[in-house]
């Protein structure tokens, strides 16, 4: 009998990790689109924080995780006074993020919300600028935040192009462990070795089921995962930079890799990539393309694949408004990702759960002619029977042009058409809605609300003063750009 044995043979860091790592320590970023986006991106993000710290369970996960802690040069948490380790503030600055699923998105093979990397990018800065500033040294600037933003929505979105992880089972947050990681040893001064080793633990970590995302298991687990992946991230990079050994192999190694432990399940289905292919698909280098085309969530705060359902169900609310009893049948014509990941039937637990139903997405502004945060929540819900005998009147279509215009490059639309029609044989026109209010190709559109978004939720947390004072910093960006970060940060303490 012939023995069998691993060959131990260390081999070179495998090429996915060699480009993200030359991508971040080597190019510059050029795009005055994509810095002029970030600084709306970030504009956005924070708002959308500052909005998530009405919510108690929300709040209920804030702070140290020993309780009077003092940390020195602790990273802020914006909308709080709270000043924590990196590791922790990343955590906290992710979950209040995500929390109301309101950031941005960003849709291909595979979907999430880069800019739930700001988690890690403002603790690793905001504690770096003040521990600078503590030593005689200049702080790291805004400028520096925007392009790790931009870095780092680029990692996370040019990875999910062609390579879905949810098809196996996976949850895209694990693309923002590797994107923070990265731009997080970047920010703490990694150089080649030590990023490689940080993104080589960021793969081989264990990664979350997205399982809480879907029935029957859809809770709140969805609104703090991407800052306990962005905590990690930190977390990460911080053991890289003490000189950790990394795993050059943790993709592509027989058996025991990431491609054939988690990656090898093949789909009859997957039109991306042959059956059976076990490896990631890079169709493009690495630049500024995912920032220059991220979609921002402006009208609703909502899943990205029911914003434009929930669109033209406000399209349709003054026509059905006084005839909601009256109703039949209500048609969604959408695309296949829709109809996989928020498509539901039966009971909502919970308002993790409803936000990710595209049926309750689009039967709340049919109603109500608006869908808002609050209109998730159990005491509303139970107020109001007539969303789930609305619910139950629905019928799901797939357009076969809606799924192939969503994954086209050039495209890149989500869309949805909503038709209601009603007992005495009459219907309302079939309202379609292809690209969202925060798609590229509606900018010009866009960005006022989006600005007004920020506005608004400026004033859910702070006196009329400092909103000026914030928003004035935001109108220019020059100075925006120069601010250093310990500064900007301070702006939203309380």
């Amino acid at each position: 009998m012939s023995a069998t044995f691993d060959r131990n043979e260390r081999p070179e860091y495998d090429g996915v990790l060699q480009k993200i790592a030359d991508y971040v320590l080597t190019y510059e970023i050029t795009s005055e689109e994509a810095l002029k986006t970030a600084r709306y991106c970030l504009m956005d993000t924070l708002g959308c924080g500052l909005l998530a710290l009405r919510f108690p369970e929300c709040t209920k996960h804030l702070g140290p995780i020993v309780e009077g802690t003092t940390v020195p040069h602790g990273a802020r948490v914006p909308g709080t006074a709270l000043r924590l380790d990196p590791v922790k503030a990343a955590w906290d600055i992710g979950c209040t993020i995500r929390w109301l699923d309101y950031n941005d998105t960003w849709l291909a093979a595979e979907w999430g919300h880069p800019s739930d990397n700001l988690g890690a990018i403002l603790a690793v800065a905001d504690h770096l600028s003040q521990k600078r500033v503590s030593e005689g040294k200049n702080p790291l600037t805004m400028r520096v935040v925007f392009e790790s933003m931009i870095m780092a929505h680029e990692i996370q979105g040019v990875l999910a192009l062609e390579n879905s992880f949810n098809r196996v089972g996976l949850d895209h947050v694990l693309l923002v462990k590797v994107a923070s990681t990265a731009v997080a040893a970047k920010l703490m001064g990694a150089n080649r070795e030590q990023m490689l080793s940080a993104l080589s633990h960021a793969w081989v970590d264990g990664q979350a089921l997205r399982t809480y995302r879907h029935a029957p298991n859809a809770g709140s687990r969805k609104s703090w995962a991407a800052g306990d992946a962005t905590s990690r991230a930190v977390r990460l990079a911080d053991i890289a930079m003490r000189g950790e050994m990394g795993i050059p192999g943790v993709l592509t190694a027989p058996q025991w890799g990431f491609y054939d432990v988690l990656f090898s399940k093949t789909n009859k289905d997957q039109k991306l990539k042959p059956p059976g292919k076990r490896e990631f698909s890079l169709p493009q280098e690495f630049g500024s393309y995912v920032m220059e085309n991220i979609l921002f969530k402006i009208s609703f705060p909502a899943e990205f694949h029911a914003q434009t359902a929930a669109e033209a169900a406000v399209k349709l609310h003054p026509e059905v408004r006084d005839r909601l009893e009256d109703i039949k049948t209500i048609v969604i014509t959408t695309h296949e990702s829709a109809i996989r990941i928020i498509s539901k039937v039966g009971k909502l637990s919970n308002a993790a759960d409803r936000d990710h139903c595209l049926q309750y997405m689009t039967a709340v502004p049919l109603i109500f002619g608006d869908l808002a945060a609050e209109h998730y929540e159990d005491d509303f819900h139970e107020a109001n029977p007539i969303i789930d005998r609305l619910r139950e009147k629905m019928e799901i279509v797939e357009e076969e042009r809606y799924t192939e215009e969503y994954l086209e490059p050039a495209k890149r639309s989500i869309a949805n058409a909503v038709q209601v029609f009603f007992k005495d044989g009459s219907s309302t026109e079939k309202a379609a809605v292809e690209y969202p209010l925060g798609h590229r190709r509606r900018r010009k559109e866009g960005i006022p609300l989006l600005e007004k978004k920020f506005r608004a939720n400026l004033q859910t947390r702070f006196p009329i003063a400092r909103c000026s004072q914030i928003l004035g910093l935001f109108k220019d960006p020059d100075r925006l750009n120069r601010t250093p970060v310990d500064e900007f940060s301070k702006l939203f303490m309380i």
